[in-house]
């Protein structure tokens, strides 16, 4: 008998919901299954699932795991076809999965062009966009008053940022927004993956071309005019998929972050009233807490064994996939205590790893931390009578096994601050 045979046939297997119906009601029992759990993915894909806070870090930390996946055997030998749901989310060319040096040098380019100068100097037009989404929110109300908090308030603020920040004209924004939802989804057709991963490249080499003949302030004509200092740093394929991730992951993980941060104050009356009497730091809480308890990303694709690795007794074959199940983690009570199943913002700080860990650690992370960190509390400031306009477990999940949010959180507003518009 095989290691793989030993693995498959001793390990606890999962199939994994692609409609992420309930997120953390699977990671509670990926969790009880034990710290290496066997899961399938859509289509009958198989893979493994990492569950506890400190073997996850020291996994994404090993030099024997690769990003890449060239480097997954059932891709490589296709096993997995071009069509499979999942592809838009593994089988791309960009800095999420290169290692060593080529990760280093897609990585560098942006660092170099998103720096914390250029991300703390849009503190302002954040501010500014924050509060002209606030103002407008009364007029969206509908017959029974609630207003969708999702889709006029938690979704344009990223998108908006993020467009701006990337230098998608306005004529462009309508089309960005399907593809990003689209490739998040994980319950599509194989028709719509491929429609979806051509059209996101074309709109993307007609920026790139647009920003080449008038390059703008902005990360596109950034990395454009780094290129060309350093022809060699960079590929046409590189930079669109260098744009893609920071435009996908840019907008889908603060989405998710705020949706998830309103509704778990809005469930709990405790911790909001300690966050509407807080200052800065406790909003700052609120945001880190809200990215362990309630994960934006619920799972990550993927890591790959360049030889056979042993986890907590478990032996995982060379070239096999590794999921990282941020919810799953972020609820380890191994690491994160016996009451980490509760959302608590006064929760003595554990690291979380919901924005990755190592060298592939989420190059976002400052701006998502800094649009949560404005909006979150002005939205307060202004709407403090702010309430569910459902019960919560009417509250629909995305339909996907990597995004962790509600398809729309309606809201009734209250008075306004007098403040307010």
């Amino acid at each position: 008998m095989t290691v793989q045979d030993v693995s498959a046939h001793q390990v606890p297997l999962i199939r994994l919901d692609p409609t992420g119906s309930d997120h953390h009601g699977e990671a509670a029992r990926l969790r009880e299954l034990g710290p290496v759990v066997r899961v399938e993915l859509p289509g009958g894909v198989r893979a493994w699932a990492v569950t506890r806070h400190q073997l996850l870090v020291d996994l994404v930390t090993d030099p024997r795991i690769s990003k890449d996946w060239n480097n997954w055997n059932a891709i490589r030998n296709g096993e997995i076809p071009d069509d499979w749901p999942l592809i838009g989310m593994v089988k791309v060319t960009n800095m999420v999965t290169a290692d060593g040096a080529e990760h280093h040098r897609l990585r560098r380019l942006v660092t170099k062009t998103l720096t914390p100068q250029r991300v703390q100097s849009l503190r302002p037009r954040i501010v500014e966009i924050t509060e002209n989404l606030l103002d407008a929110l009364p007029g969206h109300a509908g017959e029974d008053g609630a207003v969708d908090l999702r889709r006029h308030f938690a979704y344009p603020v990223p998108m908006q940022v993020i467009c701006e920040l990337v230098g998608v004209p306005e004529h462009e924004r309508d089309e960005m927004r399907a593809l990003v939802d689209s490739i998040f989804r994980t319950n599509t057709t194989p028709e719509e993956v491929l429609n979806t991963q051509r059209d996101i490249y074309l709109l993307l080499d007609r920026l790139v071309e647009a920003r080449r003949k008038e390059p703008g302030d902005d990360l596109t004509s950034a990395l454009i005019a780094a290129r060309e200092e350093e022809p060699d740093t960079l590929s046409h394929e590189e930079l669109l998929g260098t744009l893609w991730v920071m435009v996908s992951a840019g907008h889908e993980t603060t989405l998710s972050l705020l949706v998830n941060a309103v509704r778990a104050l809005l469930t709990h009356p405790d911790q909001r009233a300690l966050a509407l009497d807080g200052d800065a730091e406790v909003w700052s809480a609120v945001v880190e807490e809200t990215l362990r308890w309630d994960a934006p990303i619920g799972n990550f694709m993927a890591r790959y064994p360049l030889e056979d690795i042993e986890i907590a007794g478990v032996t995982i074959p060379a070239g096999e996939a590794i999921l990282a199940p941020y919810s799953a983690v972020g609820r380890d009570s191994t690491h994160h205590g016996p009451n980490a199943h509760r959302f608590d913002i006064t929760r003595p700080r554990t690291r979380h790893i919901s924005f990755g860990h190592g060298p592939h650690i989420c190059v976002g992370a400052p701006l998502a931390r800094l649009e949560a960190n404005i909006a979150l509390p002005a939205l307060f400031a202004r709407y403090p009578d702010l309430s569910l306009a459902v019960d919560p477990g009417d509250l629909v999940p995305v339909a996907s096994m990597f995004s962790n949010s509600v398809q729309a959180l309606p809201v009734h507003l209250g008075t306004p601050s007098s403040g307010g518009a």
